[in-house]
């Protein structure tokens, strides 16, 4: 990578601002954004980089572990973590259901044994998982998970529920017709309450859009689908692996068998307004983290994330 002449304009990135997962605002800079898939971390050596954009670039998902090599490379610029977390997946090459379900205690085995038992018996019985794959399924999946997905907290609060615009929708079942998606939806009787949206790449699944009924929340519909979906997937014998994506999580971290230490780095030039902006981001950072301790230390974290939720 190099650091020399003004590179392509880029592509206009909001960095948000948000505190306990609540967007405060947004510092918007032009940015070559590099995402980084398994493949790309699993290399032996960093990919070949881009141009810089006009203010510089947005490394999604980079291994740690180049982080000392890049800063090195890119003295004079300003490089700062944007956050850090293990990047989470499940090998599947070689492996089977069994193999992953193991990968469980005993005691997390029954605990989700037993969610899928009390999810049954609140819905007399009528609980049922279907796959959708071809082009029609998917299209049909779309219409259903849409309307469930704007119920969610992620629609709601994070504006990342599933993207149900007739482009969206379109490019989805484009995909299905080249057998690169697989989705699910868990039934309670006819009645949808969750669902699961995994595009398919390299024979890699990526972990893009869940979400789930808020009424059945007590029911834990989300990891009951799960469940069921590795049990199909694994079924399957095609892929290698089922990415987590980007960011850390308790589903992602337990429901995983492997992680690399990744973070997503800014790397901006040392121009005044960057300084600022950078600068503002850090604070705001760190008022967010001291919350976050304070939390931990009065034992009242999970309680506020699902206040926030509601």
């Amino acid at each position: 990578m190099t650091g020399g002449g003004s590179g392509e304009v880029g592509e206009r990135v909001a960095l948000r601002i948000e505190v306990a997962g609540r967007t405060l605002g947004h510092v918007r800079r032009e940015l070559a954004v590099v995402a980084h898939g398994l493949d790309d971390i699993w290399a032996p050596a960093a990919r070949a980089m881009p141009p810089p954009g006009r203010d510089g670039w947005l490394l999604r998902s980079l291994p740690r572990e180049r982080l000392p090599a890049l800063r090195a490379e890119l003295t004079g610029w300003l490089v700062a973590e944007r956050q850090a977390y293990p990047r989470h997946y499940v090998p599947m090459e070689g492996q089977d259901f069994d193999d992953w379900w193991q990968g469980f205690s005993s005691r997390t085995r029954s605990t989700l044994s037993r969610k899928a038992r009390r999810l049954a018996d609140h819905c007399g019985g009528g609980v049922s998982v279907r796959c959708y794959r071809t082009a029609d399924e998917i299209a049909e999946f779309m219409g259903i998970a849409a309307a469930l997905s704007a119920q969610t907290y992620q629609a709601r609060l994070m504006q990342a529920g599933l993207p149900a615009a007739e482009a969206d929708r379109a490019y989805a079942v484009a995909a299905a017709a080249e057998d690169r998606v697989r989705a699910f939806l868990l039934f309670a009787g006819e009645r949808a309450i969750a669902y699961l949206y995994l595009p398919v790449e390299r024979d890699i699944l990526i972990y893009a859009h869940p979400g789930y009924d808020p009424a059945f929340a007590a029911l834990s519909p989300g990891s009951v689908l799960h469940v069921e979906a590795m049990r199909a997937l694994f079924a399957e014998g095609r892929f290698r692996a089922f990415d987590f994506t980007e960011g850390d999580g308790a589903h992602k971290a337990q429901f995983g068998r492997a992680s690399v230490d990744c973070a997503d780095i800014l790397v901006l030039r040392p121009t005044l307004r960057n300084r600022a902006a950078l600068g503002l981001m850090k604070g705001v950072d760190r008022l967010a983290g001291a919350g976050k301790y304070l939390l931990d230390r009065l034992g009242l974290r999970a309680k506020a994330k699902a206040l926030i939720r509601r």
